[in-house]
C-alpha cells in the first residue's frame, strides 16, 4: 500500500476489531491466512486485506478500512467462525498518515 492509498480513497471509514478463540486453531489460521496471506500463496489467490488499497493495520485485530471493504472483510471472518465488531469512524485524512507510518515500522521490525 502506498503512503496516499487511503488519503484517495473516497470511501466512508470504519474500525474493524476481530478475535477467534484460541481453542479453534484451524479457524486461527484460515484468518491470518485471509488478512496476511501465505508465503506459499500462488500469483492466482486472493490478495491479503492487509496489502489492498485503504487498508490501515492499527494493532493486533484492529484495522482502519474502507466501508466497502470493512463488509466484506467482516463477513468473511464470521464465515470462519470469528467474532467481529465495527465502527463508523470519523479522522482527518491527515492524522491517519501517523497510523500508517507505525504499521510500517512494524512490518520492518517483523521482518
Amino acid at each position: 500500500m502506498t503512503q496516499t492509498a487511503l488519503s484517495e480513497t473516497p470511501a466512508p471509514l470504519m474500525l474493524l476489531s476481530y478475535d477467534v478463540s484460541a481453542i479453534n486453531r484451524s479457524a486461527a489460521s484460515r484468518v491470518a491466512h485471509l488478512i496476511f496471506g501465505r508465503k506459499d500463496a500462488g500469483p492466482d489467490s486472493p490478495v491479503p486485506y492487509i496489502l489492498r488499497a485503504g487498508v490501515v493495520w492499527i494493532g493486533q485485530s484492529v484495522f482502519l478500512l474502507p466501508r466497502p471493504l470493512a463488509v466484506e472483510l467482516a463477513e468473511e471472518l464470521h464465515g470462519l467462525g470469528a467474532m467481529v465488531t465495527m465502527g463508523n469512524v470519523s479522522i482527518p485524512r491527515t492524522e491517519i498518515e501517523s497510523f500508517q507510518r507505525r504499521a510500517q515500522q512494524r512490518r520492518v521490525v517483523q521482518s
